[in-house]
């Protein structure tokens, strides 16, 4: 019993870590938000709630230092909502560095534990700018600590009942429901909290308390009936309620009679009057009888990640089954097959979208990163976003954050000019970063875009001469100059800082694309600024494709880029005069012939296939012996020795065991330009070279 209990205990804490973490994003999102918007009373009322629920939930899981820690936060908040402390610079600083010493202490980490020094400063630093010592002798010294009266049932009052604002009287009901109590709270703590903010006249009432034999000790049968003497609202009341309304019956109502009292008067003979008020016999129904309607399920990432790869390995077999079905000639398996294959599909549409999430969050915590950087280059920089709701998988998206982090401290600290500058450039002193996302076929487009001073190209290239990565007369495209800024150990920075200089952080942004499968696109222009995108597939687990043959190898298309598949014969080849261009209802479609490109033996067949693909240069063609037809393919990666095959992202297995590579129509078209661009400035293309040796060992698989 006492092992459950301590196995609860731990499952509610870490309940608790999780809805913090939430609450502690939202809470840094709305900081910089009101950072922006002073007055916005939405916003000030959204920090106050979230703060609120960190100070109560903690007490509540045992949180105590947490606890104490945000309570003189959320009353400096709770002054500018009664607009008595204005918003400032000062204490919007002072809340978001106590959020990082937040964060750690709902981890609880024993290797980077919350800063006590620094946590002792900010408190200090709070007390100071919401004048909350100045308040709390005051109070103390004008109201001493009353002696406890002689009715049990009814609680001492708070010092604050007879501070020098006029008070109100509420009534308050409050019946715990069935789940309360399991869910980790303690309705004595909640008691305790009302206690802080007025006097409070408390009647307890044990009606429903039944026999001890049908007695569940992990119910609250109690129930409570209150009258608070206090100065806040009907809001403030509730808010010491949030974490539990929905599970409890809660009615909070003026007290029959209630005008504001004078200071000094008591509050005993109406909170008396107002614990002997008539109820209605028919209270109604309680909150916590009310059918559940939850909207959403919070699940562990660890096992929808299990349940996707069983999915995957469902579509193997399902693929086995298929192949099993066509070999025989049995009308009832090929029935069962045409269904399975059905339902696999609407499993597998459904596992995906259940991983697909909105981008926003990665996007949102950006906003202090750019707000401190801004702060300590002494530059006026606002954060801009677009397509925030853009959807792809959580891998993708968990593998994000480090790339987008180095390309704004890139932005901030290179390409964003301090505000005297911009003004002697005729720009306004404010710059803008710029966070967009939208889709793109089986892609998904990230921008990360300034209106800075742009990239210095030759600059680019002085330094790559002096460190040795290009001779002095390469011949050299405004793209492939680019590129070199994400060499390893390269960087413009004369001097090393905190923020860059080491050389690192771009190339850690085409390492982390380049492991999603991804490609880089970098465009500036000088005194415009730069734009650098990324783009990324949606999902890294299951795709849809088309499955072709070239010789006795098997390839696999994404099907979100292929457009359609034309026929290519002997004659339409001879009539091309040797250029490889496909003439598609008046439109010249360039093609890559898979079997040279691959180094693939034996003769072609006499009428060949041509797979027409959308690529970022544009329409391509991939030349193909057959077309096998559509297939779910699950993705496999290849593996440590094939991580250099840039035109493959992956291989898959076919019903009948083979393995299929699936290509990447970006990367290979992209290949085939460069090449094509070398071959005509009369260059060899050792790159070229590499990858299509690369993909021709990567095909022997």
């Amino acid at each position: 019993m006492v092992q459950t209990v301590l196995n609860n205990a731990d499952q509610f804490k870490q309940s608790f870590r999780e809805e913090a973490r939430e609450i502690v994003v939202d809470l840094e999102a709305a900081l910089l938000e009101l950072n922006e918007n002073r007055a916005d009373m939405e916003l000030i009322g959204r920090v106050f709630r979230a703060l609120h629920t960190i100070k109560g939930s903690g007490s509540m899981f045992g949180f105590e230092e947490l606890a104490a820690f945000t309570h003189n936060l959320e009353t400096a908040f709770d002054q500018v909502r009664n607009g008595k402390l204005a918003i400032n610079s000062e204490l919007i600083d002072l809340t978001l560095a106590a959020l990082d010493q937040i964060r750690a202490m709902v981890e609880e980490n024993p290797e980077a534990p919350a800063d006590r020094a620094a946590c002792s400063s900010i408190l200090s630093s709070v007390r100071k700018l919401a004048h909350l010592e100045d308040s709390v002798t005051a109070l103390q010294a004008a109201n001493p600590p009353a002696a406890s009266p002689a009715d049990p049932d009814v609680a001492p009052e708070s010092p604050l009942a007879d501070s020098a604002l006029a008070l109100r009287e509420w009534h308050i009901r409050f019946a715990p429901g069935p789940e309360l109590m399991l869910n980790g709270a303690n309705p004595f703590l909640l008691v305790r909290e009302l206690r802080q903010i007025g006097g409070l006249s408390i009647r307890v009432s044990m009606a429903d308390v039944p026999p001890l034999a049908e007695l569940n000790p992990e119910r609250c049968y109690i129930s409570w009936e209150m009258v608070l003497a206090t100065s806040r609202g009907r809001d403030a009341i509730r808010d010491v309620f949030i974490f539990v309304e929905d599970n409890c019956e809660l009615a909070i109502s003026p007290a029959a009679g209630d005008s504001p009292r004078a200071p000094g008067q008591t509050a005993g003979d109406q909170a008396a009057r107002a614990l002997e008020e008539p109820r209605s016999a028919q209270p109604g129904r309680r909150s916590y009888d009310k059918a559940d309607n939850a909207a959403s399920l919070r699940v562990p990432a660890q096992k929808l990640d299990q349940f996707v790869d069983l999915v995957g390995e469902l579509v193997t077999v399902q693929a086995r089954l298929s192949e099993l079905a066509a070999r025989r000639d049995d009308p009832d398996v090929a029935a069962v097959s045409e269904e399975v294959e059905r339902l696999t599909s609407a499993l597998r549409e459904n596992s995906m979208n259940i991983r697909m999430l909105p981008i926003r969050a990665t996007f949102e915590k950006f906003r202090r990163l750019v707000h401190d950087l801004a702060r300590d280059l002494g530059k006026d920089v606002v954060l801009t976003m677009e397509g925030a709701d853009t959807e792809l998988d959580k891998t993708v998206i968990e593998q994000l954050g480090d790339p987008l982090m180095h390309l704004i401290r890139n932005s901030m600290d290179h390409g964003i000019e301090p505000p005297a500058v911009r003004i002697a450039c005729g720009k306004r002193p404010t710059a803008t970063i710029h966070l967009a996302a939208r889709h793109s076929g089986a892609s998904v487009l990230i921008s990360v875009s300034d209106d800075g001073a742009g990239i210095n190209a030759q600059a680019v290239r002085n330094r790559a001469i002096e460190k040795g990565l290009i001779a002095p007369d390469a011949p050299l495209t405004q793209a492939e100059t680019f590129a070199l800024l994400f060499e390893p150990g390269f960087s413009t920075a004369k001097t090393v800082t905190d923020v860059s200089g080491r050389g690192v952080g771009m190339d850690v942004v085409r390492q982390r694309v380049d492991s999603l499968r991804g490609s880089i696109d970098v465009a500036s222009q000088a005194g415009s600024g730069t734009q650098v995108t990324l783009r990324l597939p949606l999902t890294l687990a299951i795709i849809d494709g088309l499955l072709v043959t070239v010789g006795s190898a098997f390839f696999v298309l994404p099907l979100a880029n292929t457009l359609e598949c034309i026929e290519l014969t002997c004659a339409q080849v001879e009539r091309a005069n040797g250029k490889q261009m496909a003439n598609v209802r008046g439109e010249l479609i360039p093609y890559i012939r898979l079997r040279q490109h691959f180094h693939i033996g034996g003769t072609p067949p006499a009428i060949e296939q041509i797979m027409v693909v959308e690529t970022g240069e544009g329409r391509y063609g991939f030349v193909v012996d057959q077309v096998l037809g559509n297939c779910q393919t699950v993705i496999k990666n290849l593996g440590r020795f094939y991580r250099h095959v840039q035109v493959v992202s992956g291989a898959t297995i076919l019903g009948n065991g083979t393995v299929a590579l699936i290509l990447d129509p970006e990367r290979l078209t992209q290949t085939a330009v460069r090449a094509a661009e070398r071959r005509s400035r009369g260059r060899p293309s050792a790159a070229a070279h590499a990858h299509m040796q690369g993909a021709a060992s990567a095909s022997a698989l």
